[in-house]
C-alpha cells in the first residue's frame, strides 16, 4: 500500500508533539472516503489532535471519536488512522493503545483496516530536515512498519511549511481534545492552521 501525508495533516501532527514535548501525544488522520472497499492508496488529508494528559481514558476517546466521526460524515472524510509520538527520545515503537485504538478505527472504516503513524521523537527539530514519521500496517497477523519508500509520500513544501510554523512557535494556540474538553469553546479542529497553510503556500 502507497500512502501519502498531505501538508495539513503532517504540520499538526508535529504540532502537537511540539506543544507538548514533555508528553505523550496522540490524535486521529483523516482521508477523503473512498467508494472502493479496498484502496492501494490512501492519502492522509487532515488529523485531529486528541490527547496529551493520559492517552488511556476510554470515556474521553469516546466522546471525541462520536464528534469527529460526526464531523467527518459532513465534510465526506473517514477516520483512517492513528498517530502517537512517545513520552521518551528514543522510543518509535507503537504501544498497546496505539494497537487498541487502531483495532477500534478499523472496526468502524469502510475499508476494514487503519494505519499507525508514529512519530520519531529524534527528528523532531525546527529545521524539518527530514520527515518525523513512521507508518504501520496490520498484516499477515502482525503489525508490520511499511518501507520509506511507500509510506513517506509527502507533498512539496511539506517539510519547509512544518519548519516555518514551528518556528513562529504556532504550536503554542494549537487545540486538542484535551483543551477542547477543559473548554468547549476552544476549536479542535484547528481551521486557523489550514488558513495559515494556504497563506504559507
Amino acid at each position: 500500500m502507497d500512502v501519502a501525508v498531505n501538508t495539513r495533516a503532517y504540520c499538526k501532527m508535529l504540532l502537537h508533539a511540539a506543544k507538548y514535548p514533555h508528553c505523550s501525544v496522540n490524535g486521529l488522520l483523516l482521508s477523503q472516503k473512498s467508494k472502493e472497499k479496498e484502496t492501494k492508496h490512501l492519502n492522509f488529508v487532515d488529523c485531529i489532535p486528541l490527547f496529551h494528559l493520559s492517552l488511556t481514558l476510554a470515556p474521553m476517546l469516546e466522546v471525541a471519536l462520536a464528534q469527529i466521526d460526526s464531523y467527518c460524515k459532513s465534510k465526506g472524510l473517514c477516520i483512517s488512522g492513528y498517530y502517537q509520538a512517545n513520552e521518551y527520545l528514543g522510543d518509535a515503537s507503537p504501544t498497546i493503545v496505539s494497537y487498541k485504538v487502531a483495532d477500534r478505527i478499523s472496526e468502524n472504516s469502510g475499508s476494514g483496516e487503519s494505519l499507525i503513524v508514529m512519530l520519531d521523537n529524534r527528528k523532531l527539530s525546527f529545521e524539518c530536515e527530514e520527515p518525523a514519521h513512521r507508518i504501520h500496517r496490520y498484516h499477515d497477523g502482525k503489525w508490520k512498519q511499511l518501507p520509506h519508500e511507500s509510506s513517506q509520500n509527502m507533498e512539496t513544501g511539506c517539510l519547509a511549511a512544518a519548519s516555518a510554523l514551528i518556528q513562529s512557535k504556532t504550536y503554542e494556540q494549537l487545540t486538542d481534545f484535551d483543551n477542547y474538553l477543559d473548554d468547549i469553546t476552544q476549536d479542535w479542529q484547528n481551521l486557523w492552521i489550514n488558513e495559515q497553510l494556504k497563506n504559507l503556500a
